[in-house]
């Protein structure tokens, strides 16, 4: 897990940069490196997906983790409280994103 988190972040590095640049949510929630280790092993699973596919929704993110559509909702809706992911409705459907 770890060293997918590692590449995943890394892929998202921009050049000349010490850290990595990927943040999720606004400035004074970003998940960054040390966020998403801090994060229990659920949310970070949830989360890293979201570094992936940017915008999504609980059945998308499901199909992703091997986990249950109601599982991910549960998790991306803590996410969004936690100001990581932002959501918005479209017509029967939830999309979360970035």
């Amino acid at each position: 897990m770890n060293s997918r988190l590692e590449s995943v972040l890394r892929s998202q590095e921009r050049p000349g940069s010490q850290e990595y640049s990927r943040t999720l949510g606004s400035e004074d929630a970003a998940l960054d490196v040390a966020t998403l280790l801090s994060l229990s092993d659920h949310l970070r699973k949830t989360a890293m997906v979201m570094l992936e596919l940017e915008e999504a929704n609980a059945e998308m993110v499901a199909e992703r983790t091997g986990r249950r559509r109601a599982t991910e909702s549960d998790c991306l809706n803590q996410l969004v409280r936690m100001g990581y992911l932002q959501k918005r409705r479209e017509g029967l459907k939830v999309f979360f994103s970035i």
